[in-house]
């Protein structure tokens, strides 16, 4: 009678035993199932905000193509967007990063908004000037508000800069340079022959900007989209940025010119192909460029 007891008592603990582990390995799948659907739906989320980004540079290219006389703002804002995109390529797939980039597109598609319904206007300005005036001084009209038009934008943009208590670039620029022993540097093309790469820009005067030590974050990114130089990361919030290199100065309250030396990853030489290089301020893009090596 005992061992009776004993293998019914047995066969209940086995039941128990069988029905825990398969609930367990239900749960267990039932979590690895959402957290694919999660990537999945991150990565979808993410090249709808690529294909938002691509198309508002598309109406900028044809925006820029309809006038004979390209306007600064719009081919600002194009190349801002364009780093924009290189960033969001390389950038990781989290709901933090995605929230960014959907907000810094919301507003560049307001910048839009405002700079095509302007250049609408100065169309439609010049279309009626033209047929109200002969032709040498239609042409003559038409040059005239073209110039007058870019030196209002230029001017309204150094208004900008300068009453913006935010330090900016101007003029970034990077390239392959041979290293000598000397210390001369020579600029070259071919990657083969690449020892670093040279990062330059000019930090825009602004005498609302305290003087004192600044620093901005230099990011290189190479033709496979990797990170060059230190790939550190910088935490702003629930936002990350990945650099190439902390780029310090002292600001004196007037325009200065730095420079900075990016290398490749280690034990590797630098790749052919399209670099692009991106300047921020704290977490803001502040200015963008790109570069070949061949």
């Amino acid at each position: 009678m005992t061992d009776k007891k004993n293998s019914i008592g047995l066969k209940v603990a086995l039941g128990i035993a069988l029905a825990l582990f398969l609930g367990t390995g239900f749960y267990t799948s039932q979590l690895y199932q959402e957290k694919k659907e999660n990537e999945v739906q991150l990565t979808k989320e993410k090249q709808l905000v690529m294909n938002d980004l691509s198309n508002m540079a598309k109406q900028y290219d044809i925006a820029i193509g309809e006038n004979d006389i390209s306007n600064e703002k719009l081919v600002e804002a194009k190349e801002r967007i364009q780093g924009l995109m290189d960033s969001l390529k390389v950038s990781e797939a989290n709901i933090g990063s995605l929230w960014k980039y959907k907000q810094k597109y919301l507003s560049l598609q307001k910048e839009m908004d405002v700079l095509l319904v302007e250049n609408d206007r100065l169309k439609v300005e010049n279309q009626l000037l033209a047929t109200s005036l002969d032709s040498t001084k239609v042409r003559l009209e038409e040059r005239t508000m073209f110039t007058d038009s870019l030196l209002v934008q230029n001017t309204a943009l150094a208004e900008v800069v300068e009453t913006a208590a935010v330090l900016n670039t101007v003029g970034l620029k990077g390239y392959g340079v041979i290293e000598r022993s000397s210390g001369k540097l020579i600029p070259t093309e071919r990657a083969r022959r690449v020892d670093k790469i040279r990062v330059c820009y000019t930090v825009a005067k602004n005498r609302l900007v305290q003087a004192g030590d600044q620093e901005f974050y230099v990011q290189v990114i190479g033709p496979n989209n990797n990170i060059l130089g230190e790939n550190a990361q910088v935490q702003f919030d629930d936002q990350s940025l990945n650099y190439s290199v902390i780029s310090k100065f002292n600001y004196e309250n007037n325009s200065l010119d730095v420079c900075e030396f990016v290398s490749a990853r280690e034990d590797s030489d630098f790749e052919k192909g399209r670099y692009v290089v991106n300047v921020f301020n704290n977490k803001e893009l502040i200015s963008s460029n790109e570069f070949s090596l061949k």
